[in-house]
């Protein structure tokens, strides 16, 4: 009888510390929607609660059906940080596939272990806990907990707790998603995926102010797409449109990592350049003509056009105090090279 006691004793003392790890995940993860915060505030918890030597967090992307892993702790969890793999590879990939969690006390008899990152990383798997992170019956990725610390088993308790974690992980990680998606939509040109003028104006007025006080150039970039309605004469303005949505992805293509692409309107487009002089900005305003005069557009449509543009530049503080004088006299130097020769590089 003191025996029967003692082990319901003991199992109300873990459904107890199973209720309050639930009760401060939950307030912890669901208190962010900066993914980044959520991910940070992730790792310290499964740090806590879950004996793991290596484990990891691994986000799914949709479109490509590929695994990425944004999380990576334990041995060799450097090198893992940003690879990715397909969902037909692995334990991982059958998790996703199967939306069901998995417990795998020795790996090397299981045909879905793939050795691959094992071999690259000179770390031994032995078991696995793998669970998936299900919101509103989408996959969004999976946590991976790999070889129990102090060579013990991973246990049914292990995986009912990394699925509680994992579930308020995928609420947290789909509230911050969507709230990273509204808050783009504001700022950006649903057609190009570019910036939009909304955003220009606010980073402009912010940026051109620190450019001044710390004198520190910074440039801008305005080009127009030459006898643009000559091509929706002749091809419609359906392919009009397209050409406008690629030169959208191709400018995010093309640029440097530091500058900010933005769709001024129509077939106008801005390029702000943060720390760059006139006449590097000018340079580089002869680099995106060329990649964008040598590149052909609607390939897949096989039509292969080719598109000119006139560009102008100029830049803070040489030729202008603000941000309405900037955008001016970057226009007014597109506008000298549209009224004469056109596909080329105008300065004020």
């Amino acid at each position: 009888m003191h025996g029967e006691n003692n082990r319901i004793r003991l199992e109300l003392d873990q459904l107890r510390a199973e209720l309050e790890l639930i009760n401060d995940i939950s307030k912890t993860l669901t208190s962010s929607i900066d993914i980044s915060e959520v991910l940070k505030i992730l790792m310290v918890k499964v740090g806590q609660f879950l004996k793991a030597k290596n484990w990891s967090l691994l986000l799914l992307d949709e479109e490509r059906q590929v695994l990425r892993f944004e999380i990576a702790v334990g041995e060799a969890a450097g090198s893992l940080l940003g690879k990715e793999f397909s969902v037909s590879e692995g334990i991982a990939g059958w998790v996703v596939r199967t939306k069901t969690p998995v417990l795998i006390s020795n790996v090397k008899g299981d045909e879905r272990f793939c050795s691959r990152f094992d071999m690259e990383t000179n770390f031994e798997t032995r078991s696995v806990v793998c669970v998936p992170l299900i919101n509103k019956g989408r996959v969004l990725g999976v946590i991976e907990l790999v070889n129990k610390i102090e060579e013990g088993k991973f246990t049914d308790t292990d995986m009912r707790l990394l699925k509680m974690i994992a579930d308020f992980t995928a609420i947290a990680i789909d509230n911050a998603k969507n709230f990273k998606r509204v808050s783009e939509l504001v700022i950006t040109d649903d057609h190009t995926s570019l910036y939009n003028v909304r955003f220009m104006y606010e980073y402009l007025e912010r940026e051109i102010e620190n450019s001044i006080r710390h004198n520190r150039s910074l440039s801008m970039i305005f080009f127009d797409l030459d006898h643009f309605k000559r091509v929706n004469d002749i091809y419609g303005h359906m392919c009009g449109s397209a050409i406008l949505r690629e030169v959208g992805y191709f400018l995010k293509k093309i640029i440097r990592p530091q500058d900010i692409p933005i769709r001024y309107g129509g077939d106008e487009f801005v390029v702000i350049l943060p720390g760059t002089s006139k006449q590097e900005a000018f340079e580089v305003a002869k680099g995106l003509r060329e990649a964008i005069l040598q590149h052909r557009f609607l390939s897949d449509k096989g039509l292969n056009l080719q598109v000119k543009a006139s560009y102008g530049v100029a830049s803070v503080p040489e030729d202008a105090r603000d941000k309405d004088g900037l955008i001016m006299l970057a226009d007014m130097a597109m506008y000298k090279i549209k009224e004469s020769t056109r596909d080329a590089v105008g300065i004020v």
